[in-house]
């Protein structure tokens, strides 16, 4: 099952955030923001599927904190 949703952060910036279930307890998530080519990504193992949306927003929360 693959999800996908769009946050504006706080600074007025859209992501797009996507997840999917690889196995029961895999998955693949993404992080892209609005007008950029760099998609931020992340193979999780060992987690308990579905993941919540903030969840998924917690793993890229670093990277998106940058400008």
């Amino acid at each position: 099952m693959e999800e996908e949703w769009i946050k504006t952060l706080a600074d007025g910036r859209r992501v797009k955030f996507t997840s999917q279930g690889l196995l029961e307890t895999q998955a693949f998530i993404t992080a892209q923001v609005e007008s950029n080519k760099v998609v931020y990504s992340i193979v999780l193992t060992k987690v308990k599927n579905p993941l919540s949306h903030e969840e998924v927003e917690g793993y890229f929360a670093g990277e998106l904190s940058k400008k």
